[in-house]
């Protein structure tokens, strides 16, 4: 007897109204895990791990920096980078540098409207619809980026 594919009493448009955001907090959960997978290879153990050796190197997780919004192709999502204390440098993530807000593709996304002509004023409005309501695009970096 074969199972049916789909379930009973859920309508597909339901699932297709959420895939968006779905696929945002998916693409969230992704990048967070690449930031503790960061952390555990800088100290080399796993979060509340102890020390294996003396030489090993100092440091210890304290906890998560305050929320921080990265805009990209799907929109806008929210990140924690884990905090270090006690090392001898300055821990730099590869994956989320410091005061990067943007991705690269949304930086040349709005060159490339105004060239389309769209209107300064309807960045807004256009962006909003494009990468979600938290968006943190202001006018002055449109016109910055306009430049470009």
């Amino acid at each position: 007897m074969e199972k049916p594919n789909t379930t009973q009493g859920q309508s597909p448009s339901i699932i297709w109204d959420d895939l968006e955001e779905w696929v945002r907090l998916k693409v969230q959960e992704f990048i967070q895990s690449l930031l503790e997978e960061e952390i555990v290879e800088l100290m080399g153990r796993r979060k509340s791990e102890r020390r294996k050796a003396l030489d090993s190197p100092p440091g210890y997780r304290n906890g998560y920096g305050k929320g921080r919004k990265l805009t990209l192709g799907c929109g806008t999502i929210m990140l924690h980078r884990p905090r270090v204390r006690g090392l001898e440098e300055c821990f730099e993530s590869r994956v989320l540098p410091l005061f990067v807000r943007r991705s690269k593709g949304v930086n040349e996304l709005i060159p490339q409207l105004y060239l389309h002509g769209l209107a300064q004023g309807d960045f807004d409005l256009a962006l909003k619809g494009l990468l979600g309501e938290e968006a943190p695009i202001s006018a002055s970096t449109v016109a910055r980026l306009k430049e470009d």
